[in-house]
């Protein structure tokens, strides 16, 4: 247990570094508005602050400016602004959040925790830094800093919170945090952490070994998913796409993938042979939990395709295609263009 007196010393050196060396120019930071907090936050969950703040992050909010404005939005509009975020559920979810609490988010912790999407941590930073609750942050970076203050090595949920609260600066919990993310960000790395610049030294218990906390954990091998991806275009010059469902990749544009031991499948009730068709080219994906490799098969129909899932390339630019398809995508035009 850490004295009142050791943490509050710990406060105070946390506060002087984080006006030194804080990322205090990030937008998110620089703002009330707890729908602009939401959405960095949501962002942030598993997207590097480079790319988020580069590429995501302000596109995002003009398009979508207010909560209402994207409870308002179609749910392709709101999928295809998320485009190369991945983790596309996250998207599903911001929408469905969107429209269940619009015009504005709830200010309390256990209101926000009750849309969709928002957990614990979520919640404690929204509330954190639009409202200044006393509530402590637990991303990633922080549950390291946590752990290794404590020198847990096998940290459980329940622990880490506790920790937590008993490290928090409840008198200025917007610093406290954003410092706590900063450190565990650029001081408290998991590799070679620079122990003499972090202002929890001398608070911290496994500063002289701290890369045994938290204990590492075997990754497991990932996974070789093989398909082929279908290409098909019709009389007409459309190309067919789906809208899948599901949590993995929910609401994205795809070409019909099937499995490679397969040798026709149909659409629109019409049989469609892999012997007619042409082997156009191969492309990967690496997921979080697998990695994927399609063989491109194209062939061009004699009749026009009778639902709405045909369409033309402008048309095509226009849906949210997930990472594998667009590289399908790219191909099937590279190919179409040496016809």
């Amino acid at each position: 247990m850490k004295t009142t007196r050791s943490v509050k010393k710990f406060h105070q050196k946390l506060h002087l570094w984080y006006a030194v060396h804080g990322r205090r120019d990030l937008p998110w930071r620089n703002t009330a508005d707890s729908y602009a907090i939401y959405i960095s936050e949501v962002m942030l969950q598993q997207t590097q602050v480079k790319t988020v703040l580069e590429r995501f992050y302000s596109p995002f909010l003009e398009k979508f400016p207010t909560l209402q404005a994207l409870a308002d939005a179609p749910r392709d509009a709101v999928v295809k602004a998320w485009e190369g975020l991945g983790y596309y559920s996250r998207a599903a979810n911001l929408h469905d959040a969107a429209m269940r609490a619009a015009p504005s988010l709830p200010v309390e912790v256990e209101d926000l925790q009750a849309l969709p999407g928002i957990g614990r941590n979520t919640a404690h930073a929204v509330a954190a830094f639009a409202h200044h609750a006393p509530v402590p942050v637990m991303e990633a970076n922080v549950k390291r800093v946590v752990c290794r203050i404590f020198a847990i090595k096998s940290p459980k949920t329940d622990d880490l919170w506790e920790k937590a609260f008993q490290l928090l600066d409840d008198e200025n919990p917007f610093d406290y945090n954003q410092a706590m993310m900063d450190i565990g960000a650029t001081v408290c790395l998991k590799r070679a952490p620079k122990c003499g610049e972090c202002p929890a030294n001398e608070i911290c218990e496994g500063k002289l070994n701290p890369e045994a906390y938290p204990e590492k954990v075997q990754k497991k091998a990932v996974p070789t998913r093989s398909s082929r991806a279908m290409a098909l275009m019709d009389a007409a010059g459309k190309i067919h796409l789906t809208q899948r469902e599901g949590k993995f990749l929910n609401g994205l544009y795809g070409f019909v993938q099937i499995p490679l031991e397969t040798n026709h499948f149909f659409i629109e009730n019409r049989r469609i042979n892999l012997a007619e068709t042409a082997v156009v080219s191969f492309v990967t994906q690496v997921y979080s939990h697998f990695r994927s490799e399609a063989e491109i098969r194209f062939i061009k129909l004699d009749w026009a395709g009778e639902s709405a899932e045909w369409y033309t390339p402008a048309e095509i630019a226009e849906l949210a295609l997930s990472g594998v398809d667009h590289k399908i995508w790219l191909e099937i035009r590279r190919f179409l263009a040496e016809l």
